[in-house]
């Protein structure tokens, strides 16, 4: 039986040299995808957690690297198929698969002390009918649902040490509930809920490592398009997650208004959101700039950029930092925030690592040190 909880490390000990850490015994399951290889990428040189388990239904018994060659040289494991028995045995899992497969598997993981951390949708949305209405299936476990923590650790970051299971968060819900908590979570009211408006773009990586028309580099190349305008499986969990921010106050409901119209670019990785609103009085007299400073100055991977700057996708290409940056059009009272991450590691793989080191008492950014790469 490899090693669990109990003989990790505590918060306290986090001095430590990142070298004498008990490794976390980790699976994943679902690793040929881009999410599956983006976890692989990182924790393989992660100080204090070893893969133990790589599943896939269709490469049992290739080595990973054999099919991303990037990972040459960093690990020699081999995707496995049915591991039930291995995964058992591990620390904590990670989901990288279809919506519909953590829920299937958790409770028999939890049954044997197994952290479970979702980056599909199973654990995100806490009303099930929302679920079943968005997602087209019966949720499979409804109590393990309720007790369930959503991954966005600059909010949950308590709840998330303590928890068993988590829903990582959607790529698009991350950079909007960033880009709006300092201003829901101020005392006054700076701006009317019900204008939001997220003109939001992702690259191709986004919908995953499969083959569809719409992808098609024929398809998506030199070309630019929304979708899923009249309604997106991320809105209720951006609606969701808004509504939290404001500990049930009567105001979120206005959240329900929000407008929603992602687009797909074409780039492979990369995200930015354009998050509009309208300010009241006491927003457009408040000094703005400081308020995203003073929220984000102790967060690691959230950079709130100097008023009126314009942050690039490529300046967070392959790192777990989200960048944030405010305008004021002619200095009236419409609000732009444009808020910047990877899809593949902000939004999807590198706040799951994220959400692990919390779970493990581990330093939050261990093995997330990535700069950038550019160009």
């Amino acid at each position: 039986m490899n090693t669990k909880q109990d003989q990790l490390p505590t918060p306290s000990q986090s001095q430590q040299s990142q070298n004498d850490f008990t490794k976390i015994s980790v699976g994943i399951v679902g690793g040929t995808g881009y999410t599956g290889v983006e976890l692989v990428r990182l924790l393989v040189r992660h100080s204090a957690a070893e893969i133990k388990v790589l599943t896939s239904r269709t490469e049992a018994g290739t080595r990973v690297d054999a099919m991303f060659p990037s990972l040459r040289g960093l690990t020699d494991i081999e995707f496995s198929g049915n591991a039930a028995d291995e995964l058992a045995e591990c620390d904590v899992v990670f989901f990288a698969t279809p919506h519909g497969v953590a829920m299937n598997q958790a409770r028999e993981l939890l049954a044997h002390d197994v952290k479970v951390i979702d980056l599909a949708a199973d654990f995100r949305l806490q009303d099930t009918a929302e679920f079943e209405k968005w997602y087209g299936m019966p949720h499979a476990c409804p109590d393990l649902l309720a007790e369930s923590v959503y991954g966005l650790p600059e909010i949950n970051r308590e709840k998330i040490k303590s928890a068993r299971i988590i829903g990582n968060p959607g790529c698009y819900p991350t950079t909007v509930q960033l880009g709006l908590l300092p201003l829901i979570q101020s005392e006054q009211k700076l701006f009317d809920p019900a204008s939001i408006i997220v003109d939001a773009k992702s690259g191709v990586s986004g919908a995953g490592r499969k083959a569809e028309v719409g992808i098609l580099f024929s398809e998506a190349g030199d070309n630019l398009k929304a979708y899923a305008v009249k309604g997106h499986r991320h809105h209720p969990e951006i609606v969701q997650g808004l509504n939290a921010m404001r500990g049930g106050q009567a105001v979120a409901t206005a959240f329900d208004k929000l407008t929603f119209v992602p687009h797909l670019v074409p780039m492979i990785r990369g995200m930015l959101s354009t998050i509009y609103v309208r300010l009241t009085e006491a927003g457009c007299a408040a000094d703005l700039q400081t308020l995203f400073e003073q929220q984000y100055q102790n967060e690691p991977f959230v950079d709130v950029m100097p008023f009126g700057s314009l942050p690039e996708t490529r300046s967070v290409r392959g790192s777990n930092h989200l960048r944030i940056a405010l305008h004021r059009p002619n200095n009236g009272d419409l609000l732009v925030i444009l808020v910047i991450q990877d899809n593949l590691v902000k939004g999807a793989a590198g706040q799951a690592v994220q959400n692990m080191n919390l779970m493990f008492g581990l330093p939050e950014s261990m093995g997330l040190d990535v700069v950038p790469l550019l160009p």
